[in-house]
């Protein structure tokens, strides 16, 4: 039975339960016996299974509480929390940090009327219309409202050149299979998403990596490409790039837009991060309208496991070409997770989250600042990735890669450059993620790790 194996402890102890309760929720955690998001069972039942007072358990857990282990909330009572640092999930795997995953604003008023609104949205939709097939890009509402948040960023989006997708991810495999034909190739920056790289490797395509510096990608060496190989289409992260922060000038977006007009190639801009900051430079959406597809989504600023993204295609017959492309490798978005979107983009709950995440981003990208500053750390005043370059080994090995291991083996979510590198010459250098179920505490201990362990291996 659950939490019966604290009995022994909890009689042989010196220390009063309340204060051995929280070491005891802490253990289990580290020991795989508890896990994040995990419910809780009610106080009093967890009183007579402990043999103990419903006072003293209240009193115990409240101490949990303000440790960050748990936490509870109005109609699901009691749930595990947990703390970022040295957390392994269950089954003795370690926790997976390579994935970017933005801040959970658990306590904020803005996530409850979310759930609220999920939840009123399934239960005012008929159940079989839910879980029919639905032809591919979403109901005409679905589209509407996703063309209407998609003007916040690129003000001539219209609803007939949006679809509706199951993620970001999907819209990528379904373009590179589109337009990169046999024999061209992709041209994309020298440190990428890792997903890209995966999808190139099984569409078997050639990946032709630009130059890029601390303000992203350098137009002359797309333009070198265009001029010297078969190029099928052109990948760029404008804006809060992964893993480098960096944020394309208006100047460099001009000119990329020019050459692609110039040379009819293809753009495919992934704008996964360009919600965060208050404004960016126009999209090259917006400068080369008839040869972008502008994707955006909901996994950098709400969570990566909801599975929806918007992709704006050039015209109404590319976007119905493509949502060929999308059917034969996705058949569709889930008319669940459509219609929830939908509310919440409807009702303006939308925009109430993501103006708390950019609140709560600002506070973490400043902590990175303050924090690594010193190192060299890069970070955008919206983002809660952040990287960080460190300097060569004098015997050639590779820091990032040890360093990366090292943190992870800790629960920091640091990457070594290398798993971004399209050129097989990666720089020395970690992306930093602060996003997660990592409380504000956890960030601080675990910038404390980064410095700690960089300057170790100085």
């Amino acid at each position: 039975m659950p939490f019966t194996h604290w009995l022994a402890r909890l009689r042989g102890s010196t220390l009063p339960a309340y204060q051995l309760i929280p070491e005891l929720i802490a253990e289990d955690l580290q020991q795989g016996r508890l896990a994040p998001r995990e419910r809780l069972p009610p106080l009093r039942d967890l009183a007579l299974k402990l043999e103990l007072n419903y006072t003293t358990v209240v009193r115990g857990f409240a101490e949990a509480r303000q440790r960050g282990l748990v936490a509870s909330r109005p109609g699901l009572g009691s749930y595990v929390r947990g703390s970022f640092i040295g957390l392994p999930l269950r089954a003795g795997t370690g926790a997976e940090m390579t994935m970017n995953l933005p801040p959970e604003i658990e306590e904020h008023p803005a996530l409850r009327a979310l759930q609220d609104s999920a939840a009123a949205a399934i239960a005012a939709t008929p159940l079989h219309d839910l879980m029919r097939y639905q032809d591919f890009g979403g109901t005409a509402r679905d589209r509407s409202l996703a063309a209407a948040w998609l003007r916040q960023w690129v003000p001539e989006a219209a609803a007939e050149r949006v679809l509706v997708a199951p993620g970001i991810h999907a819209v990528l495999l379904a373009l590179v299979s589109l337009l990169v034909k046999k024999g061209q190739s992709l041209c994309v920056e020298p440190l990428v998403y890792p997903g890209l790289k995966a999808i190139a490797a099984h569409l078997n395509v050639q990946l032709h990596p630009l130059e890029m510096d601390e303000q992203g990608l350098r137009p002359e060496s797309f333009e070198a490409a265009c001029r010297s190989a078969p190029v099928g289409a052109l990948y760029l992260c404008p804006n809060l790039h992964n893993p480098t922060t960096a944020t394309l000038p208006i100047r460099r977006r001009e000119r990329l837009a020019d050459i692609a007009l110039r040379y009819s190639v293809p753009v495919i801009e992934d704008d996964a991060y360009g919600m965060l900051p208050a404004a960016t430079p126009p999209p090259l959406a917006e400068l080369a309208p008839e040869l972008t597809y502008y994707i955006s989504g909901f996994s950098k600023w709400l969570g990566a496991g909801l599975r929806t993204a918007q992709v704006l295609a050039p015209t109404v017959a590319t976007a119905q070409r493509l949502a060929g492309a999308l059917r034969a490798t996705t058949v569709m978005a889930s008319p669940f997770i459509n219609a929830v979107v939908a509310d919440w983009l409807e009702q303006g709950h939308g925009a109430e989250v993501l103006l708390a995440i950019r609140a709560e981003c600002a506070w973490r990208s400043a902590l990175m600042r303050e924090r690594l500053g010193a190192l060299g750390v890069c970070t955008q005043p919206n983002g809660f990735h952040a990287w960080l370059p460190l300097a060569p080994a004098e015997d050639g090995r590779c820091v990032a890669a040890g360093l990366a291991a090292s943190l992870q083996s800790l629960g920091v979510a640091a990457v070594a450059a290398s798993a971004f590198s399209t050129d097989r010459q990666p720089p020395e250098g970690l992306r930093l993620c602060l996003g997660g179920a990592l409380t504000r505490d956890d960030c601080g201990r675990a910038l404390q790790a980064v410095a700690e362990a960089v300057q170790a291996d100085a």
